[in-house]
Parts: structure tokens; C-alpha cells; sequence
């Protein structure tokens, strides 16, 4: 396993001696994903622990809960096979760490960091406890150069900066999934060192197939490290996968100087192995069975992006998760909006127009946009050539709603100009491939394509110097 063993207290890849792991084999209960050991002393929580059954086999698990002379421990690998009579369990003393640094660049690993794709262990001149902490909000930089995705609709409208954290609330049956892999096949960030984490959980082999194809190419370059929890592996697993993806990065990041981009999916499997872990430990349920501390476990991960004063690197987070029955007010998406600067939404209705990637752009909405877009970040006409974007497409759908109830014959010649928009939008705008990768300079031609469907009166969010340059006076008799 690629996280540190207790025995002997040598840290793998770190090359220093811990404390020495205590060993204890009063086992009164194995219940689901935990252990309960008795008569401990000396044991904290998030304890690293190595579980050693009477066959030889050698588990690992976390101390989650001690109690007196109690310790509840959670196994990585599940207790199938387990009995209490010839289990013992040593403790080591400190946290779970995992070796970091360049050597993930380029891997595929389980949600454990064992290897995945045939290689050796990933060794490392240092190790990093996986529990991690959020940044201090004394020494955070406020984030304001972009991460551009290649993907015009997010790139214009819902800028990604770096530093930031930015979900996507999708649904069953959309194409989220497909839309997380285009992002870390295509990301950038203008030249600078970049690399792409990428954390999938719950995933289907299927899918695992998927995202390891779509992402060859950023893996051969050594720019991807890539952690997969498959749905058939153990629940445990699921709820270590970020925290390894955060650990790998926040070392890339700030120990190394590049930019790091994390993407996570699917965090609403992550918060059903959460409840299903809380349901074992016998806690009082809160909302929908998800456990009181959902906020804030959420919260533990989400704010470990950032920048940091004085350093080069960042971390920016894409989560991805799914809203059951398309529910916006489902605990996960709906804790996870609190805490993030903003959400791109998926929607089943452009998806059934036949447009991809689904994007809703009035739903959708990037509060950092503004500090990472326009002159010496992006272009000089982005910021308001993307308000005027949203504002037609606003009144695009106001007109659409009129003229399901009037009839488009009653409808002015402004009310049409913005049906034409919507359709303009959608053909010339937001369809895009799912391996195309679209240049800025592109993507923003093109939203000025549709904007100057609209008459120039129509176009009232845009300084006069811009519409001079994209539409000329002698054109307007035209419109």
C-alpha cells in the first residue's frame, strides 16, 4: 500500500522513524466498514492503523472514534473474512501519510494511492499527512488569474480562476462524467506549470475505462496524477480518494510552484460512504440520513484550494456531483453551494435539444469570474461582452415564454431578433465536441457572432468603443 505503514515506524518514501506502533488484540466487535478494539490506551483519533487477521493478511484503517478504552477503527479493506478472536491491531501513533511530490505525475492509482496500472509503488523524498488542514485566511492571495478549460461556454461565461472552487451540479443521465474529462484533457493555464488531479469515486469499470482513455495523453506528458474508486471497492476507500487527491496537489502546488487543477467526481457518492459510515457508528441521523457534520466534512475538503502569499503555485477544485431526481435542494448540492464561489449547471433540457455540452448558462454563475477576466488576463471585451451574453439570453427566455402564450406573430421585431439569438446560441456558441479543444480568442468571436444577431440598440451593456470596433455605424442601417 502506498500510504505509510506503521511498522517500525518508518515513514514509506520519507525516510525518518516514527513513533513505534503499539499492538493490541481485544477485538469486541466487528461491525460493518469498523472494528471496535477494547482496553486501549494511548490511541488518538485519525490514527493509522494496521489491522493483521489470523491468516497473515495485513489491512490498514483510521481511528475514527475513542472512547475511554475504546477505539473504533475504520478498515480500508472492509472486514469480510475478519474474527475478532485472532485479529490484532496495531497502532502507529500519528496520522495517516503518503509519500509526495513528481512521482504521482504520470500514475493511475486506486482510491487507497496503491498503483493501478502495473507500476511500482509511489515513492517520494517526503511524506504529508492525508488529514490536511485549510488555509490560513490571513496568508490566502486572492485569486485572480484564469484556468481555461478549452470549453467556450465555461471559459466565457463562468470563468474558472485559479485558486477557486467551482462544482458541477449535473444529474443522472447527463453527460458530467464526459464534460470532467474534457476539463483535465484540455486545462491550462497560459503557459505556467500546470498538472491535473484527478479523483473519480463510485466509478463504473466502465467509466474507469473511460476517463483512463480520454486522459492518456495529459498521463504520457506527466501532467495528470490519477486516483480511481471503482463502485464495487470498499465504501471506506471512497472517503480517502479526495483527501489523497488534495494531499498530492497541495504538494505540487506549494512545494513544487505549479497550478494544480483537482477535479473530483462524484462527491455525492463520497456523501452517501459518509452516511453509510455514520449509519455504522449508530450516529443520530440529520437531513435525508446524511450525518449533522455533512457541512463541514464537505467543507474540510473544498476549502484546501486556494493560493497562497509568497508561494507560486495554487489549487483550484472542480467537484463534480450528481443531484438525485435533479434536486437542487438535496443536502450535497446544496451544502456544497455554500461553500463554493459559484456552480455550473447541467440541464436535461438543452441535453434533449440535441446540444452538448448541456450547459444551462442562466443557472450557471463563476463569482470569481470578474477578478480573472479582462484586460492582461483574458481579453479587454470579456467581462462585458459576457454580461451582455446573459442578459439576451435572459430575455430570450422571457420571449420564449411569450410566444408559447401570444403566438410568435404577435411578437416586435426585438422580441424575434432575441428568438433568433437563443437559436444562434445554441448552433454557433455552445455546441462544441467533446474533444475540441476551443481557443479563448475563438470562443469570444463567437459570442460576439450571436450578440450581433440583436439590433445595436439592444446591446446596451457593451461600451460604445467595443460596439464601434465589432459592429461599425455602417452596418447598422442593415440590422
Amino acid at each position: 500500500m502506498t500510504a505509510s505503514p506503521p511498522d517500525g515506524g518508518v515513514t514509506r518514501g520519507g525516510g525518518t522513524t516514527g513513533p513505534v506502533p503499539v499492538e493490541f488484540t481485544g477485538v469486541r466487535e466487528l461491525r460493518g466498514p469498523l472494528v471496535v478494539v477494547e482496553g486501549v490506551s494511548g490511541v488518538g483519533w485519525d490514527e493509522f492503523a494496521t489491522i493483521v487477521l489470523d491468516s497473515g493478511e495485513r489491512r490498514h484503517g483510521l481511528v475514527l472514534e475513542v472512547d475511554g478504552d475504546l477505539a473504533v477503527v475504520q478498515v480500508l479493506e472492509d472486514t469480510a473474512g475478519m474474527n475478532r478472536a485472532g485479529t490484532r491491531v496495531a497502532f502507529s501513533g500519528s496520522p495517516l501519510r503518503i509519500p509526495v511530490g513528481t512521482g504521482w505525475l504520470g500514475r493511475v492509482c486506486n482510491g487507497r494511492g496503491e498503483a493501478a496500472d502495473g507500476g511500482p509503488p509511489v515513492l517520494g523524498a517526503a511524506s504529508a499527512a492525508v488529514g490536511g488542514a485549510p488555509i490560513n485566511p490571513v496568508r490566502r492571495e486572492p485569486p485572480d488569474e484564469p484556468v481555461l478549460t478549452g470549453v467556450g461556454a465555461l471559459d466565457v461565461l463562468t470563468t474558472l480562476v485559479r485558486g477557486q472552487k467551482l462544482p458541477v451540479f449535473s444529474a443522472a443521465g447527463l453527460p458530467h462524467l464526459e464534460l470532467a474529462v474534457q476539463i483535465a484533457a484540455q486545462a491550462t493555464c497560459g503557459g505556467e506549470p500546470f498538472a491535473v488531479v484527478f479523483a473519480g469515486m463510485g466509478l463504473t469499470h466502465a467509466d474507469v475505462a473511460f476517463v483512463r482513455d480520454g486522459l492518456a495523453a495529459r498521463s504520457a506528458a506527466r501532467e495528470l496524477a490519477l486516483f480511481v474508486n471503482t463502485a464495487d471497492d470498499p465504501v471506506i476507500e471512497r472517503m480517502l480518494t479526495p483527501r489523497l487527491a488534495l494531499t498530492v496537489a497541495e504538494h505540487l502546488a506549494f512545494t513544487e510552484g505549479r497550478h494544480v487543477l483537482v477535479v473530483m467526481t462524484d462527491m455525492t457518492a463520497y456523501a452517501e460512504a459518509l452516511r453509510e459510515v455514520s449509519a455504522a457508528r449508530g450516529e443520530i441521523p440529520a437531513r435525508r440520513a446524511y450525518p449533522g457534520y455533512l457541512y463541514s466534512d464537505l467543507a474540510s475538503l473544498y476549502e484546501r484550494c486556494g493560493r497562497i502569499r509568497g508561494r507560486p503555485g495554487s489549487v483550484t477544485v472542480l467537484p463534480v456531483l450528481t443531484m438525485p431526481a435533479g434536486d437542487i435542494t438535496h443536502p450535497v448540492p446544496d451544502l456544497t453551494g455554500y461553500i463554493t464561489e459559484g456552480q455550473i449547471v447541467l440541464s436535461a433540457d438543452v441535453q434533449a435539444s440535441g446540444v452538448g455540452p448541456p450547459l444551462d448558462p442562466l443557472a450557471s454563475l463563476s463569482r470569481l469570474m470578474r477578478k480573472g477576466t479582462g484586460p492582461g488576463r483574458t481579453r479587454a471585451d470579456h467581462p462585458a461582452l459576457a454580461a451582455q451574453l446573459i442578459a439576451a439570453l435572459a430575455r430570450s427566455r422571457q420571449v420564449a415564454d411569450l410566444a408559447d402564450l401570444v403566438g410568435r406573430s404577435a411578437l416586435s421585431p426585438a422580441d424575434l431578433a432575441h428568438l433568433e439569438l437563443a437559436d444562434a446560441f445554441r448552433r454557433r456558441f455552445l455546441a462544441q465536441g467533446t474533444d475540441e479543444n476551443r481557443p479563448l480568442e475563438d470562443s469570444l468571436d463567437r459570442a460576439w457572432e450571436v450578440l450581433l444577431t440583436l439590433p445595436r440598440s439592444q446591446l446596451g451593456m457593451i461600451p460604445a468603443d467595443l460596439l464601434d470596433a465589432h459592429a461599425p455605424a455602417a452596418d447598422e442601417g442593415a440590422r
